[in-house]
């Protein structure tokens, strides 16, 4: 599916389920760094369904969930609506509707990939109020680490629809860097990575591959023979029935010039 804006509609239900959160050192080190104010005003870009916007939410913090894809933004307004400081938003990541200097911190939570990069440099910069940081952030799913892990990468390869191309890996940590350097006062930059980690049975793994964009669904002639693959996988390589993922929650961030 080349349409960004759709990829996840039909993927909701397993998003919410199980995709991972973030690390609480992650948090703290934003507070720490004197980024994460408990009175700072969140612009979170491409929210989805909730899941990084929970975070400051807890914190006390006004979030702006800007969300184009419906299907995403309903179910973070299920989780998230009945908190005040919550504020949906259906808006794109180039055109988010915010107005001018309207928040202390743009961020994108494993979002920035999918993003107009030129266009959301103009939007930060419109958004943000003097001395605002953008921040970055995304799990990174390590691949080598485990055999389960690289069966796991092997069957991606072999069953995906476009995994190769829309892989959020392929924005290097250097384009990344330069990008955030473009925006921001040098000085400020910073750049960070915490220990993350996920746990499965057998139907959290299928859930888990399941909400990814890039793999086939029910209807698709490979789904049943990619279930038959992942089924071995596990059994091959789980442990006292669970499996375990491990991330590296990469953060980069910077005050705006």
């Amino acid at each position: 599916m080349t349409d960004t804006l759709k990829r996840f509609s039909n993927r909701v239900e397993n998003y919410v389920k199980y995709r991972p959160g973030y690390p609480s050192e992650m948090f703290s080190f934003l507070i720490k760094q004197k980024v994460l104010k408990s009175d700072s005003v969140i612009a979170d870009i491409g929210s989805g369904t909730g899941i990084s916007s929970k975070l400051f939410l807890d914190n006390g913090n006004v979030v702006y969930g800007v969300e184009p894809n419906k299907e995403m933004r309903e179910a973070a307004e299920r989780m998230l609506g009945g908190n005040k400081n919550f504020k949906s938003i259906n808006g794109k990541a180039e055109a988010t509707t915010l107005k001018n200097k309207s928040a202390d911190i743009v961020i994108a939570a494993q979002a920035f990939h999918w993003f107009d990069g030129e266009l959301f440099k103009k939007e930060i910069v419109r958004l943000l109020k003097p001395n605002g940081y953008i921040v970055l952030i995304w799990n990174d799913r390590l691949i080598d680490e485990s055999e389960f892990l690289i069966e796991y990468e092997n069957l991606l390869h072999n069953f995906s629809v476009d995994y190769a191309e829309v892989n959020h890996k392929n924005i290097t940590n250097k384009e990344i860097r330069n990008y955030i350097l473009s925006v921001i006062d040098n000085k400020s930059f910073n750049e960070s990575s915490f220990k993350n980690f996920q746990e499965f049975d057998y139907e959290g793994l299928k859930g888990r591959l399941l909400s990814s964009s890039y793999v086939p669904t029910e209807e698709h002639p490979k789904y049943n023979e990619m279930l038959i693959e992942l089924k071995r996988i596990f059994d091959t390589f789980s442990k006292d029935g669970m499996v375990r993922f491990e991330y590296s929650t990469n953060l980069y961030f910077g005050q705006l010039k």
